[in-house]
């Protein structure tokens, strides 16, 4: 496959404008019902029939975007079901690479907010100690680790019921200058570890009956970047391993434990 360069940016006025922008725009306007049904209403504002053609049109364009945003929600609740209710005093979390920046932020507030938090991480708390947070030093990209963390936070704390997978490396470097130990590691802790803590974690939500898989992934995997490479590849994986978990929970492949969901950054 042939690589090119990149282009050089553009300073043209529409350079910020993307298809999805475009979207969502669209969405929040002309094409959200609310808006859409100001337009008979401004009509007959203005003393138009209800028989005319511009009324009549109108009210149909109005009534299909009803339609449309009414089948969307149901479409979501046949594919995701209803969100199950929470409350934060019963459940047990589990971070990966919670010690540091956003992993640990989370952790803080769920652990203020009354929730035990289990926090995976080869390093100790950068803040020191946080309420309601306990440390377990684990490599996530080692699955004997991963497995014996995971019976200890059983025995410890609970059965945990919601698993944020946070835990990243980033090599930063270009992929011709990337020794392959790095991109191995890249690899182990970006996506193999997912696939160790669902293999950990995911029996007891089972067993309990309901919990949530939350993964931090990344736009880069969807993207590209340069002196991203490995990293990049490694946050491509997360959503076929989220839609697999995903439709597994849907269709009771293994007993069905709840939904999966996926955030960028």
């Amino acid at each position: 496959m042939a690589i090119h360069a990149p282009s050089p940016p553009s300073d043209s006025w529409a350079s910020p404008l993307s298809i999805d922008l475009l979207l969502k725009v669209a969405n929040v306007t002309f094409l959200h019902p609310f808006v859409a049904w100001m337009i008979p209403l401004c009509l007959r504002a203005q003393v138009y029939p209800w028989t005319s053609t511009v009324m009549q049109s109108a009210i149909l364009y109005a009534s299909v975007l009803t339609l449309l945003f009414f089948l969307d929600i149901m479409n979501r609740q046949v594919a995701y079901s209803k969100p199950r209710v929470v409350d934060l005093g019963e459940e047990v979390i589990v971070i990966t690479g919670g010690a540091s920046g956003l992993g640990l932020l989370v952790a803080e507030v769920y652990g203020m907010r009354g929730a035990t938090v289990a926090v995976l991480d080869v390093m100790e708390l950068e803040a020191g100690e946080a309420r309601g947070v306990t440390v377990y030093k684990c490599d996530v990209g080692d699955a004997a680790q991963v497995a014996k963390v995971a019976a200890q936070i059983e025995r410890e704390l609970g059965t945990p019921t919601i698993l944020i997978n946070n835990a990243g490396v980033v090599n930063g470097s270009a992929l011709i200058d990337t020794s392959i130990e790095q991109i191995q590691r890249s690899i182990s802790v970006n996506l193999l570890a997912h696939f160790y803590t669902l293999k950990a974690f995911l029996p007891g939500m089972i067993r309990a009956g309901h919990g949530t898989i939350v993964t931090v992934s990344s736009v880069i995997g969807i993207t590209g970047a340069a002196q991203l490479t490995d990293y990049a590849a490694s946050k491509a994986g997360h959503a076929a391993v989220r839609g697999g978990a995903d439709a597994e929970s849907v269709f009771g492949a293994g007993g069905g434990a709840g939904g999966c969901g996926e955030g960028d950054y």
